[in-house]
């Protein structure tokens, strides 16, 4: 008799974890939905996991969600803020990490915490102490009422982005600015060139120079100029090509060498012009402009 318990029980607890595992692979929908909204700025990604709620008729500010008290910024789990790189939050350091993003809404004024718990549910167990940030902003009313609350990015720039709550009919935002994009950007450049010493390996040798190169001249690094300036040099002797040419009249031109700027930009857009395929002739007349400009200037 006890082996037949045994083997029964045996059994049902079997079919207990069948069932369990089967109810977690089917997709169950959720009154406020999943979303995630995600955004690169410069090098670092950002992203945003977070419920969707629904107004459903219901007065919302001071309401549904109360003045003054912690609110988990959605529905069910607590909202998840997460940084590739350290940023700056409302001119704030926040580390580059995952966070759990709850906000204390206010007529006049919200505070914006990011917490380093991140997985949590909802805001019911959140303290203080685990804060890794607060920042205050102002909300702003907008004439359009949103059902669904919902996070965006306004104002994306190279280093900057505007995030922002919206619901009802307010706008919540906040401003991420990426830090040390540049230094970032040019060790791994250079950790590429420094990998990339054989000349006979043209596509890797030629083309690490040249990217670092051209990013030192397009964001004016004038602390490196030297440096791109000996890049472009050991590229020119391996291709002479419009890209070798071109980098190397634009870092003269940076360095205010004028002459020398005018020299291999006419040699480039006539080796560019020759070229097959083509170069693109959007960028082949924007460079033709460039040359034109350093005659006036030599």
């Amino acid at each position: 008799m006890k082996i037949w318990n045994k083997l029964i029980f045996t059994a049902l607890f079997a079919l207990t974890l069948a069932g369990s595992a089967f109810a977690q692979q089917v997709q169950i929908p959720r009154e406020s939905p999943r979303a995630e909204v995600a955004q690169t700025v410069g090098d670092t990604r950002i992203a945003i996991v977070y419920h969707r709620p629904s107004t459903k008729g219901r007065e919302v500010w001071g309401k549904l969600v109360p003045f003054g008290a912690v609110w988990r910024t959605g529905a069910n789990e607590n909202t998840i803020f997460e940084i590739s790189e350290n940023v700056k939050i409302n001119g704030q350091d926040l580390p580059a990490g995952k966070y759990g993003l709850h906000t204390i809404p206010n007529k006049d004024e919200w505070t914006i915490i990011f917490s380093k718990k991140n997985d949590e549910w909802g805001s019911f167990t959140y303290k203080p102490e685990n804060d890794a940030l607060r920042i205050k902003t102002k909300p702003e009313t907008r004439p359009n009422s949103l059902e669904t609350m919902m996070f965006e990015f306004e104002e994306v720039t190279p280093t900057t982005a505007t995030a922002v709550i919206r619901w009802e009919k307010l706008k919540v935002p906040f401003t991420i600015q990426v830090v040390g994009v540049q230094d970032r950007v040019l060790g791994k450049l250079r950790q590429q060139i420094a990998g990339a010493t054989d000349a006979t390996k043209a596509q890797p040798y030629v083309g690490s120079r040249m990217t670092a190169a051209n990013f030192i001249v397009d964001n004016k690094i004038k602390s490196a100029y030297a440096d791109a300036a000996i890049w472009v040099d050991e590229a020119l002797k391996v291709r002479e090509a419009f890209n070798t040419l071109r980098g190397k009249a634009r870092i003269a031109a940076e360095m205010g060498n004028y002459k020398d700027a005018v020299t291999y930009g006419e040699k480039a857009v006539t080796v560019g012009k020759a070229a097959q395929p083509a170069v693109n002739a959007d960028l082949m007349a924007n460079f033709e402009k460039e040359v034109a400009g350093w005659k006036t200037k030599q």
